[in-house]
Formats: structure tokens, sequence, C-alpha cells
């Protein structure tokens, strides 16, 4: 009984990850109610209760829980960029990235944004859409590979996040804790690895890869 009220009293709402696109003209009425709904993955919970160690097949590269120590901004040395792409709102994205372990932005976030409209763009221009870390611009994801755009798209709305396979994933700057926590290297809050029947899947925060190259 006391892991439901416990778990009652952790709304994301109460972090604020569900404020929305402030000053932003992307999203209709109806959007916003329809994104806006409070929303916490799952394993959290048992992540609190130190209940969520997992094992995760390769190429699945395990960091260290040291990669998430407090820093200057957070977990992270940096806030998030000034003007994230696909217009994130870079509130809710600084709170995710970098105040956070556990909660995600409300689910279907991503649909709300400009995202749908300038990948397909990006796809159809250069055959894949690369997603860079809102702190630092580094590259963390290539979607999509093994699979079309559409099907990259339809498994996102399913689960209501976008979401990344093995091979989509630059492991040069990405890890997953034990737990399923899926963080970059320079400290940003990701999501989490959620594996299905086919295999790892990284259920990933839009706010959280909508960074622009260090170069631009």
């Amino acid at each position: 009984m006391r892991v439901f009220i416990f778990a009652a009293a952790l709304s994301s709402s109460a972090l604020g990850f569900s404020s929305g696109n402030s000053g932003s003209s992307a999203h209709s009425t109806s959007q916003s109610i329809e994104v806006r709904q409070p929303s916490k993955l799952r394993m959290g919970l048992l992540d609190m209760l130190g209940l969520g160690e997992k094992k995760f097949d390769a190429p699945c590269v395990i960091g260290d829980e040291s990669i998430m120590s407090p820093k200057s901004h957070g977990t992270s040395a940096t806030p998030v960029q000034q003007n994230l792409r696909w217009k994130s709102d870079g509130k809710v994205a600084d709170n995710v990235c970098n105040f956070n372990r556990h909660y995600a932005e409300s689910r279907g976030y991503w649909t709300s944004t400009d995202f749908v409209k300038e990948s397909k763009e990006e796809y159809e221009k250069n055959g894949e859409i690369k997603f860079y870390d809102s702190n630092t611009g580094k590259l963390l994801f290539n979607a999509p590979k093994g699979r079309s755009y559409d099907d990259f798209i339809k498994e996102s709305v399913s689960h209501g996040w976008p979401s990344f396979r093995d091979e989509e994933v630059v492991w040069d700057d990405v890890r997953c804790l034990a737990n399923g926590e899926s963080v970059s290297l320079a400290g940003t809050h990701l999501g989490h690895n959620l594996p299905d029947s086919t295999g790892n899947r990284y259920c990933i925060n839009l706010v959280s890869i909508a960074g622009r190259p260090t170069d631009e």
C-alpha cells in the first residue's frame, strides 16, 4: 500500500515538466490540451526504490553513475542551448535534461512541435535525421537506420516518445546506467532504455536531443 501512495504523490506536474511551450505559436489549443497531461515513465518508481537494475544486450554501453554527479548546472556543466531545434521548449528542456533523473516531457509532446514537418524534410534531403545533445550540441542519434522514416515515426507515436534502436545510437557520447536511464557523457538526462521483444528500445525526450551542432 505504501508503494502506491508514494507513486501517486510523485507526479511530473509537480516538477513543472508539463508546462508546455511558453510563448510558442506552434501549439494549437487542441494539441496543447492533449500533450500537457502529467506523465511519468513507469520505471521511475522502481529506480527510486532501488529495484530498477537490469541487464541489457550489446551493443548497449553501460555507464557509471558518476556521469550524473552534481555539476555547476544540475547534472550538467551548462544549461540547454538558447535556440533549440523544432521550437522545443527551453524551460522544459532544462528541467528534463539537467534537474531530473526519472521524469519525462509530456507523452506526445514531440508531435506538438515542428519536429514531424522538419524531420521529414531533413530525411528527404539527407536520408537521415541527426539528433544533438540539447546542452552540448554533440551528436547522439542518427535515425532512421535499418527501417523507413515512416516506421520510425509510427513506433515513436505508439510509445509516446521518440524511440531509437541500437544502430541509431551514437555510442561515443551515449550511455545507459544500470537502471536503464539513458544519458549523455556530459550528464544530460535523455530518457530510458525500455527493451521490447525485438531488442533495446531507447525512449528519449525530444527536448533532450533538440540541440544544434556546435559548429552552427
